[in-house]
């Protein structure tokens, strides 16, 4: 394992920055297939060899699917196995009552074709509904599947602490959870990562340039009015919020900028490299919608922060009242300010 690697598991070594593959779904604009896949490589060309994407993020796993059939075709299989792709099961609210071996099993093989793999790398399971106990047969097939060699590791996403000590108790060997963390949200912080250095699992963190707002994008402009360009974010501007409001968001990003013109980088940088150094953090998950920001996202991996850059975020986040509540604890409530933006029923009609 290097500063640019995680041992996940054993014997399966992650790179520390994950290509993120939600700007490449629905609601971000539209896509030209061949240029995602040569912006994806790009990624992997720099160092950036683990994707993440998702069964209900629209034609994403096929995007994935053409990089890693191109990188066999032009560089041989081991290139293409070199390509780590972690993807996530993610069962449609209205269907969680009803969920049995044959639906999970049916959208772990739909991953695998669409992936052009034999073995996914990691399955990150997700539920909406606490309420409705089926979570642990669920990942109990998963598992199964993780047995018969069709997947090789099992992780969760956006579970809170008590239940993924109930998944743990009840034998589902976790790797990872993937969860929102950044310097405005420390709830991964608050309880999960005693729990999750007692049992080995790690942490795959998205969130950590709040959709874009962490940047000099938004350094010294006025706070902007709803609606916002897209969902996401709509989402961070919550966050944003409840960090404390704009004036200390701007307070963070003057901090951030401060820090990072000191490492000749930019703030979304400074602010991912922050979330890396955090206990049972594996890696940070990272959009790119072009080649120059996958040439600046693998400089996250080359940062490393010093006392006083620590001291300094730390003492912008101490005048926060922090983010309510365990992990995405708000999210789950349906009628809420964050709950009542989600898409619960993202597989419905896939094929």
């Amino acid at each position: 394992m290097t500063a640019k690697t995680f041992e996940l598991s054993p014997g399966y070594e992650i790179s520390r920055v994950i290509r993120g593959g939600w700007q490449l779904a629905g609601g971000h604009g539209a896509i030209d297939r061949a240029q995602a896949v040569t912006d994806l490589i790009a990624a992997f060309d720099v160092g950036i060899r683990t994707y993440d994407c998702a069964d209900i993020y629209t034609g994403v796993e096929e995007l994935i699917g053409e990089a890693r059939e191109r990188l066999r075709n032009e560089r041989g299989a081991e290139a293409a196995g070199a390509m780590k792709v972690h993807t996530k099961l993610v069962p449609d609210l209205e269907k969680l009552a009803t969920i049995n071996r044959d639906y999970i099993r049916g959208i772990v093989d739909k991953s695998l074709r669409k992936l052009k793999t034999e073995q996914l790398d990691l399955v990150q399971f997700h539920w909406w509904d606490y309420s409705l106990s089926g979570y642990l047969d669920a990942l109990g097939w998963l598992d199964e599947m993780r047995r018969e060699g069709k997947v090789r590791n099992v992780g969760t996403t956006n579970f809170d602490t008590p239940h993924i000590a109930e998944i743990l108790v009840a034998g589902i060997p976790l790797v990872s959870q993937q969860l929102q963390y950044s310097v405005l949200d420390q709830r991964p912080a608050n309880k999960l990562a005693q729990l999750a250095a007692e049992n080995g699992v790690k942490f795959l963190c998205y969130g950590s340039v709040a959709g874009g707002f962490l940047s000099d994008r938004w350094l010294g402009q006025p706070e902007p009015d709803m609606p916002l360009e897209n969902r996401s974010l709509v989402k961070y501007k919550l966050i944003i919020d409840d960090f404390g409001g704009w004036e200390l968001f701007q307070s963070l990003l003057g901090t951030l900028k401060a820090i990072g013109e000191r490492h000749g980088v930019d703030i979304a940088t400074i602010a991912s490299a922050w979330v890396l150094e955090q206990p049972q953090v594996a890696a940070v998950i990272v959009g790119a919608r072009n080649q120059a920001h996958a040439l600046a996202n693998a400089k996250i991996m080359d940062i490393a922060l010093s006392d006083e850059d620590r001291r300094q975020i730390a003492g912008v986040i101490g005048q926060s009242p922090g983010i309510e509540g365990d992990v995405y604890t708000l999210e789950r409530d349906r009628t809420g300010r964050h709950g009542s933006i989600m898409h619960y029923n993202l597989n419905a009609g896939k094929v």
